[in-house]
């Protein structure tokens, strides 16, 4: 059976300081603190863009798993800010790891819950075709497309990158998945000459209404309760999103863990880097990942370590 066997990532040295561009914005302090949550948020450097960012995590993958490049059977690339919309970004990175002709490489054009999608999609494709090494790259450098002047977005994002490695010497087992879509809710988290726009309050509803209840259905289907589950990774959306989740789904602060307060909401990264940062605590066997946000869309999955 397909799994995770393990994640590497990489995050920009530049920070940004929330607070001090909080304010420059008219935003108070007490806002960072109590509803953002993001106190720095991470930058890739001039010039530095997905490609580059999610090469590194893929090269970081390698050096740390022992992982040759001519192993690699699929590559997949989850990604909504792309170098360039052609060609697609895992051929670039085939192209610059030099890897295999016959490895399969594909992008997914998700945001927040594609890392989600990205799991169901590789252990599908993976089992269905008799593969046996995967990486699922994640990489989204946001600060391109964020204005900086404006208060909505500006202190929210942050930049970074994941690559995680898929095969039968699996560290996590992966489970069922539960997914949605509100395609009519789009437009509160969008683009518009290039620039990002959105809506926080239609994002916080969509996340409070429809994340618990897609968190559930994933458990029902792996036949397990909130109360078999050691840690939910949930997407870092803001604190605010965080702390509704709990309450919503009356868990305690340690169970909904908010992890990313020193660099910001990194989208497709986001997840990866919680289950990066808890992956040698062995005492946690049973967790739910539930990535929600860009399309509305959303999506969860339980993991249980072998």
């Amino acid at each position: 059976m397909i799994g995770i066997q393990a994640i590497a990532t990489y995050l920009p040295e530049e920070r940004i300081n929330s607070l001090s561009r909080a304010e420059t914005l008219g935003v108070p302090a007490s806002q960072i603190e109590t509803r953002i949550g993001f106190t720095g948020l991470s930058r890739a450097a001039s010039g530095e863009q997905a490609s580059h960012m999610g090469l590194q995590a893929l090269k970081n993958l390698l050096a740390q798993t022992g992982t040759t490049a001519e192993s690699i059977d699929l590559l997949i690339v989850v990604s909504q800010t792309p170098d360039q919309n052609i060609p697609h970004l895992s051929a670039e990175l085939h192209g610059r790891m030099g890897l295999r002709e016959d490895c399969s490489c594909f992008d997914i054009g998700l945001g927040c819950s594609g890392y989600v999608y990205g799991l169901s999609i590789a252990k599908s494709y993976m089992e269905a075709n008799d593969l046996e090494v995967g990486v699922i790259v994640t990489s989204d450098p946001y600060s391109k497309i964020v204005d900086p002047a404006d208060k909505g977005t500006a202190l929210i994002f942050g930049d970074g990158a994941a690559a995680t490695l898929l095969s039968r010497q699996a560290v996590f087992d992966i489970g069922k998945f539960a997914f949605g879509t509100q395609g009519n809710g789009a437009e509160h988290l969008t683009t518009r000459s290039g620039r990002l726009h959105m809506s926080g309050r239609h994002v916080f509803a969509m996340a409070a209404q429809k994340v618990p209840p897609n968190i559930l259905e994933s458990l029902r289907k792996s036949e397990l309760t909130l109360s078999d589950v050691d840690l939910i990774i949930a997407h870092q959306g803001s604190l605010a999103v965080l702390q509704e989740l709990r309450d919503r789904l009356n868990l305690p602060e340690g169970k909904v863990p908010f992890f990313s307060r020193e660099y910001g909401n990194t989208v497709s990264s986001s997840i990866p880097f919680g289950l990066a940062g808890i992956w040698n605590q062995a005492e946690l066997k049973t967790l739910v990942l539930s990535g929600f946000g860009l399309g509305f869309s959303w999506a969860s999955t339980v993991l249980n370590r072998r």
